[in-house]
């Protein structure tokens, strides 16, 4: 492409069907030149600074991170970094998938009777959004689906993964790096094809609410 005069970037793009609303995060590799040009474009995507203070220290660097895009190095390492945003995006939803799971099946036959708690995870879901050090966007999907439904009976718990999780994975075996949390997220998922559990419901139902993911047709 370049010796025909084409710059060509890669464009990692977080934000999913929210997008349009919130901004997209965007991770950018290729030509400098070439992303400069492009700049305009980017910001008007990009989420800008909103109410997110700076982090201390900061000074200095590049503003246009503050935005939500960032320049990251030559062709392929946009994609690379987003990569690695989706393989951290699968551990994540899976520790919530996990806790959930963990309260909604506490009060089942398998635990004393004098040790059940009947918990309302909506009403859960809804107050850790609120000051508490696992407040996230992903949290906030969880609660919209719970408040929806909280036994979540829209899903099944088959979940497909879209290939970035693999390739974090196959990244960290070349690098030599422990990805413990990633490759049991990613393992998860192909479980969840075979055996479903309401952990896996949690994680259809945010795979839904921020990327428009469906669950497959049952057969």
């Amino acid at each position: 492409l370049n010796a025909k005069g084409i710059r060509y970037l890669d464009v990692g793009t977080s934000g999913g069907i929210w997008g349009l609303e919130r901004g997209y995060c965007m991770m950018i590799g290729g030509d400098r030149d070439a992303a400069d040009h492009l700049d305009p474009i980017f910001a008007a995507l990009a989420p800008g600074r909103g109410t997110i203070p700076a982090t201390p220290g900061r000074q200095g660097r590049d503003p246009r991170v503050e935005q939500g895009y960032m320049y990251c190095g030559p062709a392929g390492s946009g994609h690379f970094v987003k990569m690695v945003h989706n393989g951290i995006e699968y551990g994540l939803m899976q520790a919530f998938a996990e806790g959930f799971d963990i309260l909604r099946n506490v009060n089942t036959p398998a635990v004393p009777e004098n040790r059940r708690y009947k918990l309302d995870l909506a009403d859960v879901a809804e107050l850790w959004r609120r000051g508490s050090v696992v407040s996230s966007w992903l949290l906030d999907l969880s609660a919209i689906a719970l408040a929806e439904d909280a036994d979540l009976r829209e899903f099944s718990g088959h979940v497909e993964d879209s290939g970035e999780g693999r390739w974090t994975i196959q990244a960290a075996i070349e690098q030599a790096v422990p990805a413990e949390v990633l490759s049991a997220a990613l393992y998860t998922r192909f479980r969840s094809r075979q055996d479903h559990t309401f952990a896996e419901k949690i994680l259809s139902a945010m795979r839904k609410q921020f990327g428009g993911h469906q669950e497959p047709p049952k057969g």
